[in-house]
């Protein structure tokens, strides 16, 4: 069987090219679907790598979990230069076509809203766009419900003798999680002695990193979609860039920047 293997066969070409179906005949649309295609299998692959950190991390082996985020981060730089791509696109272009498609948005991507829920950023209003029983929402509720990448940080302050409130520790992590004075205490320590706390201030680099480069994607889709329709609503009856722009505040580990104003 390996023998008879050929690299169309092996990546599935033949679907793979056969799943962009334009519903016009404008010629940007093929852009649009191949843009926004090629997100989502990155984000499967950045869902892949954040949950192999996660379970490092929840073992305290932190060294190979370096190695995952720093992919992440890799990943998301490429993901941001993507919009440049798609800022070729003018508004005449984008506007042949936005009508086909239809109450479609950015909302109702489940691999986005998954991996947010990864990073700790739990908002239980995004599982309505999902039907009850499809394989996105057991995704989704699977991420809510358990503890994200944060949390098992955080426990690992915890395991280092750091002081960490056990109402953090044993939190509903379904929940948005609130910043703690005590966490931010703990990781300011793991900062002021870095040598004694080399492995944790790593870890807290690494996932700065990330934070900075989905903030930096966050702020890059913003000026995209702001040159593209301007203030228009987006599809599906959302805010637009309102909605976008209010997320650019968004951190997944607050303390982890709110430290360094106290260092």
């Amino acid at each position: 069987m390996t023998q008879d293997m050929t690299y169309a066969r092996y990546l599935a070409l033949d679907l793979l090219l056969a799943a962009q179906q334009p519903l016009s005949d404008r010629h940007d649309e093929l852009l649009f679907i191949v843009i926004h295609q090629t997100k989502e299998l990155w984000l499967k692959e950045i869902i892949h790598e954040v949950n192999l950190a996660k379970r490092l991390v929840a073992t305290h082996d932190l060294e190979p979990a370096y190695k995952a985020l720093a992919r992440v981060s890799r990943i998301q730089t490429v993901m941001t230069l993507s919009w440049d791509v798609l800022a070729t696109m003018t508004p005449a272009d984008y506007l042949s076509f936005r009508g086909d498609l239809g109450s479609s948005s950015g909302f109702q991507s489940h691999q986005f809203r998954t991996l947010e829920y990864l990073l700790g950023l739990k908002d239980q209003s995004f599982l309505k766009f999902h039907a009850e029983g499809s394989d996105a929402l057991v995704q989704l509720r699977t991420a809510l419900e358990a503890p994200s990448l944060y949390d098992v940080a955080i426990a690992q302050l915890a395991k280092a003798g750091l002081a960490v409130p056990d109402a953090v520790l044993n939190r509903d992590f379904a929940q948005t999680y609130a910043p703690s004075p005590e966490v931010e205490a703990a990781w300011l320590e793991v900062y002021r002695d870095t040598q004694r706390y080399w492995e944790l201030y790593q870890l807290a680099e690494k996932l700065v990193d990330l934070d900075d480069a989905l903030v930096t994607w966050r702020h890059k889709h913003v000026l995209t979609v702001e040159r593209i329709i301007g203030g228009r609503p987006g599809t599906g009856g959302t805010d637009g860039i309102g909605y976008l722009a209010s997320t650019l505040r968004r951190r997944c580990f607050p303390e982890l920047w709110s430290l360094r104003t106290k260092l």
